[in-house]
């Protein structure tokens, strides 16, 4: 997956339509009707990039490459974001340390490698454009203090992880956006450890034992914080079972990503819909798998809108199609076929 979103006035950074004067050019939607959750398999990042823009032409993505090795992986990824903050890959996985190390700077010159394909390859895209960056509770999670335990069980770790990370967003927003000048872009953050987060089911360094639950209003309180400081609009992604969407909303995500068959609480998805979040709903699975026609997809996705209560009419707008999850462990040829699907099941959801 992923490395290193209430409508508001019409030219704040979450609204869906933009802003400015009636004299002024309109500014590109924020949301597109289909889109990818982040990974894919594959080492070629252009390549890459060119199958995101020709399946998902109206809301594409900066694919991430996990393939490659250290430095594309989840935490690594993200970890070439941090300002002022150093990490290292140790045989028990990433840590802090006090100054960057090679795994660092290779992470770093991957992402560079990025965004130059993302020059070559899409510098003329207008619309929506998302990327995804490891979220502070699964970057805290997944990262180890010097004395080797998990520094998500230090408010200090996290609080300093927080900020460095909201501002390492910021800059490769800037990147995304100087070398892509037509890009509306939204930032993803991913947060697959937070279910674990809050039922204190993440393991220990030794791996005998599990730590502390953390109460959902600290939890709430981190987020809204980097969220706070992106001034972009910002998706918090869970595709794990009992994702808090609700927490997510009140943090101020613009949007929640998700699996819709791993949520079942419809009054949460309810209150985010009447929020005006956006939903990017995940509708295929993110590994191999025979998939049906996209109007059958379509017509699941009608029928749990019916069941939500809300007019059909508004369910092309609130809703964004996805893959459950990322695509880093299907073949080529399937994650191909699951950006299609989703492009494709999207237009049946436009009014007759």
């Amino acid at each position: 997956m992923a490395p290193p979103t209430d409508e508001g006035p019409l030219d704040a950074p979450g609204s869906p339509d933009g802003g400015g004067n009636a004299d002024e050019s309109p500014q590109p939607a924020l949301w597109g009707p289909a889109s990818g959750v982040g990974s894919l398999p594959g080492t070629d990042p252009l390549e890459a990039m060119r199958v995101v823009l020709g399946e998902l032409p109206d809301f594409p993505h900066l694919p991430e490459l996990p393939g490659r090795g250290a430095g594309s992986d989840m935490i690594g990824r993200s970890a070439a974001l941090l300002v002022d903050v150093a990490v290292d890959l140790v045989p028990a996985g990433w840590r802090l340390v006090a100054r960057p190390g090679t795994d660092q700077r290779r992470a770093q010159e991957l992402l560079a490698r990025d965004l130059d394909a993302l020059h070559e390859v899409a510098e003329g895209h207008t619309g929506p454009f998302k990327v995804q960056v490891t979220g502070p509770w699964t970057l805290a999670a997944g990262l180890e203090r010097t004395r080797g335990d998990r520094a998500v069980v230090d408010a200090g770790a996290r609080r300093d992880l927080a900020q460095s990370l909201a501002e390492g967003v910021a800059a490769h927003v800037a990147a995304v956006t100087g070398r892509v000048p037509g890009a509306r872009v939204v930032v993803q953050l991913d947060e697959p450890s937070v279910p674990a987060v809050l039922q204190g089911g993440l393991p220990t360094a030794s791996g005998f034992g599990k730590l502390a639950a953390v109460e959902a209003q600290v939890v709430e309180e981190l987020l809204a914080d980097v969220v706070g400081r992106i001034a972009a609009p910002v998706v918090v992604h869970c595709c794990a079972n009992r994702a808090p969407l609700e927490l997510f909303r009140a943090a101020g995500a613009a949007g929640v990503s998700f699996d819709l068959g791993m949520v079942q609480d419809l009054d949460d998805i309810g209150t985010a819909v009447e929020a005006g979040t956006q939903l990017l709903v995940g509708v295929v699975p993110g590994t191999d798998a025979t998939l049906g026609a996209p109007k059958v997809t379509a017509s699941r996705v009608q029928s749990w809108w019916r069941e939500l209560g809300f007019p059909v009419e508004q369910l092309h707008e609130a809703v964004t199609l996805t893959p459950a999850c990322g695509l880093a462990g299907a073949s080529p040829a399937y994650a191909r076929t699951a950006m299609q699907h989703v492009r494709e099941a999207a237009r049946f959801l436009l009014p007759d």
